[in-house]
């Protein structure tokens, strides 16, 4: 006779601790879900190729402006969005995989997936929230006349495609860079980069340059 079966059925033996037992685990699970999170979306899906090419051929074209007396204090950030959460860690928590946090809403495990360079980072320090339409980039593009409310708004709006957590790394290469200037060098996320920068400058009314223009056409074509 096997060995498995030489003792008293366990089963058989405590019968009414396997109820107890269940409430234990199913309370564990709830405890680690209440603090752990996986990756529910990106950010926001923007228009349609189709959509995207035509708010581009809305968009103001005008040489790029001056960037005199910009400041990225004038667009406040990270601002609180819930509970202990500010905007920083509300991106992190949407963007990450398995991503566990303290009560301070700082992130304690988990993992991000860079999609401007195909990188897995696993350190919440070494990864950075990246305005899609950078703020100077902004700044250039008519931002310099927005209130500070406005300017507010814009660095911390998770409605649109506007922020995404990204390697250090790759948003220290992009800086304040537009398409013309910088594209993502994982191609596979040309086409909705573009999308995502139009839908951006078309919700502001942010004007483009003749180059930044061009270079979004052609990123649209890779779509």
């Amino acid at each position: 006779m096997s060995r498995w079966r030489s003792g008293p059925d366990p089963a058989r033996r405590s019968p009414r601790k396997r109820p107890a037992i269940l409430v234990v685990v199913l309370a564990s699970v709830a405890l680690v879900l209440s603090t752990q999170q996986s990756a529910v979306a990106y950010p926001p899906t923007p228009p349609s190729a189709g959509e995207a090419a035509s708010m581009l051929a809305a968009l103001t074209v005008a040489p790029e402006g001056s960037s005199d007396g910009y400041d990225r204090d004038l667009f406040p950030h990270w601002i609180n969005q819930s509970g202990a959460c500010d905007t920083r860690e509300v991106v992190l928590q949407r963007d990450g995989t398995g991503v566990a946090v303290d009560s301070s809403c700082q992130p304690t495990t988990g993992q991000w997936y860079s999609v401007y360079d195909a990188t897995w980072v696993t350190d919440s320090s070494d990864v950075d929230i990246d305005h899609i339409v950078a703020l100077a980039e902004a700044w250039r593009s008519g931002a310099s006349g927005w209130t500070t409310t406005r300017r507010q708004e814009f660095a911390n709006n998770l409605s649109i495609a506007q922020l995404i957590a990204v390697s250090a790394s790759s948003n220290s290469s992009k800086s304040d860079k537009d398409p013309a200037e910088w594209t993502p060098p994982n191609q596979n996320t040309w086409c909705i980069y573009a999308r995502e920068w139009i839908w951006v400058k078309s919700s502001y009314g942010l004007t483009v340059d003749t180059a930044e223009k061009q270079a979004l056409q052609s990123l649209l074509g890779s779509c």
